[in-house]
């Protein structure tokens, strides 16, 4: 399943990332990835343990948390520290996968996260930026994701995906994983379809009793699929 989430951040958020990120400070975002995966990328990150990272990080767990469509479509229970990468000159990262589990130090403490989906956090405007799609190849075909600056798109970290050279401008996004409560990804689009359509039967002027019958169902699936 691969879901488009806009307006992650507002206007007044997007300013101050940019703001900061502008002066990095950068480094090679290589140092960062597996020994196969190393070879095929060549952008720019901020460090995750840089006071930077963190702040702006925290800005976008918040944002992330408050809205309800991440919510529903990734079911999260447990979300990695967000990075920040950089990308112009040419610089892409080829098809890759990402690690099973990943570790992360959060102050002090050892956090393991099961990769179950991947999501990206556009921060530049498409237009100020030529090539930089994102494509993701998976069981529904392959996608190329540009998108607004403050949007997001979640798709399942199983997928192999890539990010186009970026011939113009520059591109700057966060990125994290998600360890979600339902594991598979054929169950978590049942529940976000099902979840969308209990959504619009909410309206006044809707079945009430049908909608009751389907948020039962809901839960009744997210008690059978879950772990927490």
């Amino acid at each position: 399943m691969l879901v488009r989430v806009p307006s992650i951040l507002n206007g007044e958020q997007l300013t101050e990332c940019r703001r900061h990120l502008s002066a990095g400070p950068w480094i090679d975002g290589a140092i960062s990835a597996g020994a196969l995966a190393s070879q095929a990328k060549k952008n720019h990150e901020i460090n995750q343990r840089d006071p930077l990272a963190q702040r702006l990080g925290e800005i976008v767990v918040n944002a992330m948390m408050a809205t309800p469509l991440f919510q529903a479509a990734a079911l999260p229970v447990r979300i990695s520290p967000p990075s920040f990468s950089r990308y112009a000159d040419g610089e892409s990262y080829g098809f890759h996968n990402d690690a099973a589990i990943l570790e992360f130090n959060v102050s002090g403490s050892r956090l393991l996260v099961r990769t179950d989906l991947a999501a990206t956090l556009f921060l530049t405007p498409p237009e100020e930026y030529e090539g930089g799609e994102l494509v993701v190849e998976d069981t529904f075909g392959v996608t190329k994701v540009k998108l607004a600056a403050g949007d997001m798109v979640l798709y399942p970290a199983s997928s192999l995906h890539r990010v186009n050279p970026v011939t113009r401008g520059i591109r700057m996004v966060s990125f994290f994983w998600i360890q979600s409560m339902v594991r598979d990804d054929y169950h978590r689009r049942m529940l976000y379809d099902l979840d969308m359509t209990i959504q619009q039967l909410r309206s006044p002027d809707r079945d009430k009793e049908a909608a009751l019958k389907l948020v039962n169902l809901y839960h009744n699936l997210l008690r059978l699929w879950s772990e927490t």
